[in-house]
């Protein structure tokens, strides 16, 4: 099996390294952190894509520097649901989630500041890659909890079967690599 998979997204060729998932399936790993110009290129697109927002809403992790460079170009603020409670918050609520590229559930929190400032707005929810769609069922149950209302599900690629989605704006499909007999 070839170890990169080639990626064009938003004008740009990315080689992405290919990363053993299970005994049957194989992922392209595809990483924003680092990479400015894919970052930048990336907002630019997807921002021409959404409909009108109040606010961005990401998870913490690889969607981060995406959602901070959308909204340093439109001007709106981003929010981010955090991975575990930090001192800082005052009454975070959780919501669990399990995706395909973590080993284990996890649950996201909102800090009530944070909740108090959705309430209300229109909320575009947006990360690096949809894949089983366990994070975004997430972040939309923060939304709602805190009684925003979601106008847009975003990601630079939907993997596997997401890119079959109705309900997602996303840059380019990302496809599942299934693994070949025999493969170490």
């Amino acid at each position: 099996m070839n170890q990169y998979y080639t990626l064009q997204v938003a004008g740009l060729t990315r080689e992405l390294p290919i990363c053993k998932l299970n005994d049957s399936l194989s992922i392209a790993g595809f990483v924003m952190f680092s990479d400015v110009e894919l970052t930048i290129a990336c907002a630019t697109e997807l921002l021409k894509k959404l409909p009108e927002f109040d606010v961005l809403l990401t998870a913490e992790s690889k969607g981060i520097p995406l959602a901070y460079e959308m909204s340093r170009q439109c001007g709106k603020k981003y929010v981010l649901a955090r991975k575990s409670i930090k001192l800082y918050m005052r009454d975070p609520v959780g919501v669990s989630v399990k995706s395909i590229t973590t080993a284990k559930e996890q649950t996201l929190y909102l800090d009530a500041v944070d909740a108090e400032y959705l309430k209300g707005k229109r909320v575009a929810v947006v990360d690096d890659v949809i894949s089983t769609g366990e994070s975004l069922n997430a972040l939309d149950a923060l939304v709602k909890h805190a009684g925003g209302k979601i106008v847009a599900q975003a990601a630079v690629l939907a993997e596997g079967d997401a890119a079959d989605r109705k309900d997602i704006i996303f840059l380019e499909p990302l496809p599942l690599i299934p693994n070949e007999e025999g493969e170490a």
